[in-house]
């Protein structure tokens, strides 16, 4: 599947696409962005390429430049029985470049819509760093575990009930 829309607030140029769909130029920057923040930023050293993303699809937030185009959102949603009984999404991230615009927000209800396409009614389990505990309970998750060390980073395990309605 693959669809791409505009989004007025904030302007971006979304794109969601199975890893089949993925061009290698959009796999390319996915991976570089991906690299730059959990690796780089967060002096991370972890195995990224997890051979979880051929089994997802993928939630690209593009910003046109001057030069061409810049991706300043990602996400990957993983089907059911590959990380967790239910859905998952995944290795959000918004590069350094596109931080406190709104993007993130804009991401997750990308993210969201996509899986009540996909996976409607189900729910929707995620392993959060533990600081972003507010951020994702602002899309109707809820803290399911007691928190635990992922890559040396506090996490939580979060779930978002089927049939929440996305805004």
């Amino acid at each position: 599947m693959t669809a791409e829309t505009s989004s007025s607030a904030p302007a971006l140029i979304w794109r969601a696409a199975h890893f089949t769909e993925l061009t290698v130029d959009e796999l390319y920057a996915l991976l570089q962005a991906r690299a730059a923040v959990f690796v780089v930023e967060q002096q991370c050293i972890y195995q990224d390429i997890d051979g979880i993303d051929r089994q997802a699809h993928h939630i690209l937030g593009w910003r046109q430049t001057v030069t061409g185009r810049e991706l300043v959102a990602y996400c990957r949603l993983v089907a059911p029985g590959v990380k967790y009984a239910e859905p998952s999404i995944g290795r959000v991230i918004t590069p350094a470049a596109g931080r406190g615009q709104g993007f993130g927000k804009a991401l997750m209800q990308q993210a969201l819509t996509l899986h009540e396409e996909l996976y409607p009614g189900q729910g929707n389990r995620i392993s959060a760093q533990q600081y972003l505990e507010r951020f994702y309970r602002a899309f109707g998750y809820r803290t399911v575990s007691e928190p635990y060390d992922e890559d040396g980073l506090p996490h939580v395990e979060m779930l978002r009930e089927g049939g929440i309605r996305t805004t």
